[in-house]
C-alpha cells in the first residue's frame, strides 16, 4: 500500500530563528516542501519536484525549542499532479496543545529525464475527512483554471 500521509514531528532548533527572535518563515517553508516530497514521493513512487505553492498566511509564529509537527496529505491528483494538503502545528512545551501556525496546498510532479512531468496513479479518497479535503482541493484547482 502506497502512502498518502506523513507527518514530522521535532523541537524547532534554536538556530534557524530570525531576527524577531522566532523561527525563520523561510525555515518553516523548508519543512513545508520536506514532508509534502515525502508524500508525492512515496505517491509516484519516483522522484518528485514542486511545481507550485499556494497562499500561505502565518497564524503565529513558531518560538525556538517549541514543538513542531508538519502534517502532509495527499488531497487530490491530476493527470500527472499530484496536490498536497500541508498544516504546520506548534506546542510551546512537549506534550502541550498543539496550535495551528499554518496550511497551504502544494502541487508536485515527478518529471522524466527531459524535465516533462510522468502521469501519476488517480488518488481516490476513503474517509470522510479526505473525502472533504480532496473537495476543496479540487474547487481551488478548478477556480484556479478559471482565473488563467
Amino acid at each position: 500500500m502506497t502512502t498518502t500521509s506523513t507527518v514530522l514531528r521535532f523541537l524547532a532548533d534554536t538556530s534557524t530563528d530570525n531576527p524577531a527572535g522566532r523561527i525563520a518563515a523561510g525555515t518553516v517553508m523548508k519543512w513545508i516542501d520536506e514532508a509534502a516530497s515525502v508524500v508525492a514521493s512515496q505517491w509516484a513512487k519516483s522522484p518528485c519536484v514542486a511545481a507550485s505553492f499556494g497562499k500561505m498566511r502565518f497564524m503565529h509564529g513558531i518560538n525556538p525549542g517549541a514543538m513542531v509537527e508538519v502534517e502532509a496529505r495527499l488531497a487530490y491528483t491530476g493527470t500527472s499532479s499530484m496536490n498536497i494538503f500541508i498544516e504546520v502545528r506548534s506546542g510551546p512545551q512537549p506534550g502541550e496543545a498543539f496550535q495551528e501556525v499554518t496550511h497551504c496546498v502544494a502541487v508536485f510532479v515527478s518529471p522524466d529525464e527531459t524535465g516533462t512531468p510522468r502521469p501519476v496513479d488517480r488518488w481516490s479518497p476513503e474517509t470522510p475527512g479526505d473525502v472533504a479535503l480532496a473537495q476543496l482541493v479540487r474547487g481551488q484547482v478548478e477556480a484556479a483554471r478559471l482565473s488563467h
